[in-house]
């Protein structure tokens, strides 16, 4: 199940996924993360049985709060 350290292979394997409620229903740039894991899975929504990303709980923490405060660079 887990291709290395930081991703799973076929994220279908695990349970408890959810979009944000930011979510606009329409399937576009959806991220989808798992409750109830020891790392934090996120994958791309349109791609159920694709990988996911694994991230620290500290690491995920970070990542949204910079998001929220608007800390990331903007690339086009």
């Amino acid at each position: 199940m887990v291709s290395s350290e930081r991703t799973i292979s076929d994220s279908s394997v695990l349970t408890g996924w959810y979009k944000s409620s930011y979510s606009d229903g329409s399937q576009s740039e959806c991220l989808e993360v798992a409750r109830g894991h020891a790392h934090v899975p996120v994958r791309d929504s349109k791609t159920v049985t694709g990988p996911a990303v694994l991230f620290s709980l500290d690491g995920w923490t970070a990542f949204v709060t910079a998001v929220q405060k608007g800390r990331l660079p903007h690339t086009q």
